[in-house]
């Protein structure tokens, strides 16, 4: 419980006041990253419920954009931004890893950041007017799926970072674990709670061979540029990873 506690802490600004103390395999938390997106889900899932109630599902959506970034610190659109600027910057390796680490925002950062917002806003709003806002809630665990992909056999071009911590630190039972009880919770809110179709819950759960598919696809696409991963790839996969899932779950619920 402790080790939950921590890693909620570290990856959100849920203000919980508990000393949990030094751990030396904090990176075992890693276990608990999907877990992380469902309490952040469930956080936005209720204030895109209230939102409802007062005002229309474009307006809603935004309220549903901006409580995910003031829960998460804006701490993955960051690390989106930073990628964005870093390595698509067509410069050497050396010279990608010293942009990544600027705290300027350039020109690719800032597009990329608001065209995130835009497409998020955007499909959460074609969500919400098919009675999906349900799909909010595990937008968050399906983009830390993802991430944990980024985790798994993987390495760090820098001796320091944030993203150290976590970086070739999963294992397949993590990732195992993770994929389980995202499922279960996937399964137990959609057909007990919201009470959906057995083929709506099974596209949903569809949606994490798909964002692990796009995991493996981004890691590979990363490695041919600076030959590991990044604190900020891991914030930029969870963002990547969330428009995604709201995309296709979007085209395989809404259209198809």
């Amino acid at each position: 419980m402790n080790r939950f506690i921590s890693i909620l802490q570290f990856m959100t600004r849920i203000p919980i006041r508990i000393e949990t103390g030094f751990d030396e395999e904090f990176h075992k938390s890693i276990v608990y990253f999907p877990l992380v997106g469902f309490v952040i889900g469930i956080i936005t899932y209720i204030f895109g419920w209230l939102s409802l109630t007062i005002f229309d599902p474009f307006i809603s959506a935004i309220v549903i954009t901006l409580i995910e970034v003031l829960t998460t610190g804006g701490l993955h659109i960051d690390g989106l931004g930073d990628t964005f600027d870093a390595i698509y910057s067509n410069r050497d390796k050396e010279r990608i890893l010293e942009i990544m680490k600027d705290s300027r925002l350039g020109t690719n950062s800032l597009l990329a950041i608001m065209f995130l917002i835009l497409l998020k806003i955007g499909f959460i709003n074609s969500l919400v007017q098919n009675n999906l806002l349900w799909l909010v809630i595990f937008m968050p665990v399906i983009g830390r799926i993802g991430v944990m992909i980024m985790t798994y056999k993987t390495v760090t071009p820098r001796a320091k970072g944030m993203g150290n911590l976590f970086i070739g630190k999963c294992t397949i039972g993590m990732l195992i674990t993770g994929i389980v009880y995202s499922s279960i919770l996937i399964i137990l809110f959609g057909k007990f709670i919201f009470l959906q179709s057995i083929a709506t819950i099974i596209k949903v759960l569809s949606s994490i061979i798909f964002i692990i598919v796009f995991a493996l696809l981004f890691k590979k696409h990363i490695y041919k540029k600076i030959d590991g991963v990044t604190g900020d790839i891991l914030g930029c996969t969870i963002e990547l990873g969330e428009v995604f899932f709201l995309i296709y779950t979007y085209m395989l619920i809404s259209v198809i």
